[in-house]
């Protein structure tokens, strides 16, 4: 039997991947699979909201200018002001959508815009301090409805169908579609379609502390490595400063917004340090923040420092922040009288597969999008709500690109092959080298790096490089095992690409090499 084919398979179900499906299902049959549920992604769990100029008192000039400061001279301009100019329309896109934003009957433009770190005004509209909840949620809803769309939930990706694989297959390298797991049926499906689209989101799950959900392992970055695509800048690994420290919470965010409205960061003894590390104090970059942060907890021995917000009024606080400040209550803090302990964490992945403005990649009929590809809107280090306007962007200008294409002649493809596998009698193994590869990558390959410790890490990673592909060769796929062999591969192009930056710069910290270069250049890897 001919496997089944659709005009695009989506890999991945947050904000770019559900943008996607929804405007390109207009026209198209479309199948979107999900290791979890339809909701289950990093997008979900955005708190802060998504930076667009809707304001008079906005100029897309500004917002570009914001976002060059903090990308710390790597951004690629031309993108750069491609997805900014496009912002305002991708979120008018969502309010179409039933997306419901705060509102504001003050501001001219109807709804609450706040102010994150690195932004110069008020840009940022959000639905309370649960954006991304609110978002996803509406987006969801209508992608399951949809006659168009089929979700494949409970499925991961196995690897990319590409020309290399198919010995009849000529000319340039194309994608046919994927081989994918049904993980309750603990089956490999094949899946052609007429273009393929990477959005699984980042790899926080590389580090032991994150802010990201469980999904976020690197697959879409580690099959398209796999399948021959370029990689940049994975060394920029952004760490948010403000992670609620408790041992009950797990990856609970701590929104930027909350600094924005005035909270501020202090010492046991209740002394403000921010001042001493940047004039902007606590609106400044993420990456400087983390920074001071880190530099605070390891000269003085502290498990966290302090977040304060407390001046402000209890009304104020359970309007603007009521996810934050009931899931506080939850753990035994009230906000409205004392500060949330914090730590910086993992959070977002800069770098990701090399795309153009429409969102191609180096293979013909895949595309990337969101926080899987890299942009070179970020730069070096990612402007606060950034991410969620590249989502929207990137995956509507690839709509754009998709319908331009006349079909692709269909080849057959060959059923995955498991016939020399057998199951696996220690499963241990896998978390084990899962618990391991996290505890290294923190410690080795964290907020500041020395080569010494790059080259540990580097020699770890060879170690379990080894041992997962001898693993793979010999057992049937499972999630945990894909998961743990793409976080090792994404943990690879880290380390790798640390090693090749002679410099400091953004969200890369060494201790060798303190200054940065007077000219700043992208590291882009190649297979």
């Amino acid at each position: 039997m001919q496997p089944p084919r659709f005009d695009a398979l989506i890999i991945g179900s947050g904000l770019a991947g559900l943008t996607l499906a929804l405007k390109l299902a207009e026209t198209q049959k479309v199948v979107l699979i999900t290791k979890r549920t339809l909701y289950d992604s990093s997008s979900a769990w955005a708190q802060g909201g998504i930076a667009a100029v809707l304001s008079m008192e906005d100029s897309l000039e500004a917002h570009i200018s914001d976002t060059l400061i903090a990308g710390a001279g790597l951004c690629n301009e031309a993108m750069t002001r491609h997805i900014v100019e496009n912002g305002p329309r991708a979120v008018r896109w969502l309010i179409e959508r039933g997306v419901n934003f705060t509102r504001d009957d003050h501001n001219k433009t109807g709804y609450h815009l706040t102010r994150e770190g690195g932004h110069s005004v008020r840009r940022i509209i959000h639905s309370d301090d649960a954006t991304g909840k609110v978002v996803q949620l509406t987006l969801t809803r209508q992608a399951a409805q949809h006659p168009n769309i089929t979700v494949l939930e409970h499925h991961i990706a196995v690897d990319l169908i590409t020309s290399e694989k198919l010995s009849h297959a000529r000319g340039s390298n194309r994608c046919y579609g994927a081989y994918v797991l049904d993980i309750h049926a603990g089956k490999v499906r094949t899946i052609a379609a007429q273009n393929t689209i990477l959005a699984t989101g980042g790899a926080g799950k590389v580090y032991l502390y994150t802010t990201n959900p469980d999904v976020a392992t690197g697959d879409g970055i580690a099959m398209g490595w796999r399948a021959g695509c370029r990689v940049a800048n994975m060394e920029f690994i952004q760490f948010h400063p403000t992670c609620l420290y408790h041992p009950h919470a797990k990856s609970f965010l701590i929104t930027e917004a909350v600094r924005g409205e005035g909270g501020v960061l202090k010492l046991p003894d209740g002394e403000r340090f921010m001042l001493k590390h940047d004039e902007r104090a606590e609106l400044a970059p993420r990456d400087v923040v983390a920074r001071a942060i880190d530099f605070e907890m390891k000269k003085r021995g502290l498990d966290c420092v302090f977040l304060d917000i407390s001046h402000q009024s209890a009304d104020f606080l359970v309007q603007h922040f009521p996810t934050i400040y009931q899931r506080c209550l939850e753990l035994g803090i009230d906000i409205t009288r004392e500060p949330i302990p914090v730590v910086p964490a993992a959070h977002y992945t800069c770098g990701g597969i090399v795309i153009d403005q429409r969102g191609r990649t180096d293979l013909d009929n895949l595309y990337a999008i969101g926080e899987t590809a890299h942009t070179g809107l970020h730069g070096a280090n990612r402007l606060a709500s950034n991410s969620l306007l590249e989502c929207l962007v990137t995956g509507l200008s690839a709509v754009e690109d998709i319908l331009t294409r006349s079909p692709a002649p269909d080849f057959p493809l060959p059923d995955w092959d498991e016939s020399r596998v057998t199951d696996a009698d220690e499963e241990v193994v896998i978390s084990h080298n899962w618990d391991e590869l996290r505890r290294f990558m923190w410690n080795y390959v964290g907020i500041v790096r020395t080569n010494k410790r790059l080259q540990r890490a580097q020699h770890r990673i060879r170690l379990l490089s080894g041992e997962i592909d001898e693993y793979y060769s010999n057992f049937r796929v499972t999630s945990d095992l894909l998961e743990l062999r793409n976080l090792v591969c994404t943990s690879d192009l880290i380390v790798r690409s640390a090693m090749l930056r002679h410099e400091s710069r953004g969200l890369h910290s060494s201790r060798d090499y303190p200054e940065a270069l007077p000219r700043a250049t992208d590291t882009i890897l190649s297979r």
